[in-house]
Formats: C-alpha cells, structure tokens, sequence
C-alpha cells in the first residue's frame, strides 16, 4: 500500500468526510514519467493555490496512448505507475495521488469537481481538453508559469546522446 494513494472513490469519500481537510481543492494532472526541478517547482506553486493537492496520474495505458514511441527512443512511461504514484505522494505538496487510465484527466475532475484546475503555462486555455468541464461546474482553472522548461523527452534524449559510441569514444580522447 502506497500512502497518499487514492482509488477515485476513496479520494471522494475522504473529501466527502474531512472538506476541511481538503477544500479548496487543487487538482493537476500529467504523466510525471521522469520528476524534475521543473515538476517540482510547478507542484509547489499549484499546492500554494489552495488548502490541498491531488494529482491526477495518468496510468501506463494512458501514457502510452498519448506518448507513442518516437524511433530511436524507449517506450513510455519508462517508470511504472505504481512507482510514479510513490514518488509523486512522498513529495511535501502533494496531498493525494489518483491514478486514471483514460487519455484525459476529465472524468476524474469531474468527479472531483475539484475547486481550482492547475496546469503548466505551455497550455492555453483553448487547447485545454479538461478545461469544459471546470467551467461547466464553476471552477477555476490556473495556468502556472514554467519555471525550470524540461521534459521527459529531452531528458531521455541527452542521456542517449550522451551514451551513443561517438559520445562515449569522444569522451575517452578517441575519434
């Protein structure tokens, strides 16, 4: 058992029985394949927004749907779910972790109905598939300036110019 790990029915009933606890309520969601200082300080700043904050996760299948393999590159997510949602629920701003496994966060805010929806500024709002719903039942939606600009795929894709044998026979003094 995970602490801080959610099924969406138990997240509901948790809000449901303490909403002094958890209201107003911040919900995020994304993939959080590899966490980096840009991830971090985002969660931080989305956190400061209300009383507490969920991440929505998206699952394996989820992941793979919306990040198909590039040639050249591993298959994600590259950690497991499982394992995302640990390290995601041991960081000190989040307050709770719900894993789905649709390719948008949508039914679980939904579900939620969480008070204020965060995601990073490289959104805009008419782009945000989520975005219909928070404002159906009155929500907030905040768009958090981008700190730290990394991601996954630029990760990954240093470490593997960094591993490639011109990379490797470079760094030994070889051409």
């Amino acid at each position: 058992m995970i602490s801080g790990l959610y099924t969406l029915d138990e997240l509901n009933h948790a809000i449901a029985t303490d909403p002094e606890r958890w209201r107003p309520l911040v919900f995020t969601n994304g993939c959080f394949d590899l966490l980096h200082a840009g991830h971090v300080r985002y969660l931080q700043v989305a956190r400061s927004l209300g009383r507490a904050l969920v991440i929505g996760l998206n699952g394996d299948q989820s992941v793979q749907a919306i990040k198909p393999q590039a040639p050249g590159l591993p298959p994600r997510p590259i950690v497991p779910e499982l394992q995302r949602a640990e390290v995601l629920a041991a960081l000190k701003p989040v307050d709770g972790v719900v894993i789905f496994t649709e390719t948008t966060a949508s039914s679980t805010i939904a579900a939620l109905k969480p008070d204020i929806y965060a995601k990073g500024g490289d959104y805009q709002l008419a782009t945000l598939p989520e975005a219909a719903i928070v404002q159906a039942y009155g929500g907030r939606i905040e768009l958090i300036t981008i700190e730290v600009p990394s991601s996954t795929s630029a990760i990954v894709n240093r470490i593997l110019a960094a591993s490639s044998p011109e990379s490797a026979s470079n760094c030994l003094g070889k051409s």
